[in-house]
């Protein structure tokens, strides 16, 4: 399980699997039904990428994520 806090940590987390599943980015976004330049942004942790869209490429590599307060 990785913390993650910001828009890069969740690209990173989004490229290194992507990567050891050994897709392109053409490959995921095509599985994701978004563009390229979406899976490209979101890898580069722009800030505003759309979360839904964000949420779809997430649960596609296979993640859960879990919202919990700090501490707890």
């Amino acid at each position: 399980m990785s913390l993650v806090s910001t828009a890069s940590d969740i690209g990173a987390a989004i490229r290194a699997e992507r990567k050891s599943q050994n897709l392109t980015q053409t490959e995921l976004a095509d599985l994701c039904a978004v563009s390229l330049s979406f899976i490209s942004n979101l890898e580069n942790g722009k800030p505003t990428t759309e979360l839904a869209k964000a949420l779809n490429v997430i649960n596609t590599l296979g993640f859960d994520m879990v919202l919990m307060k700090r501490g707890e």
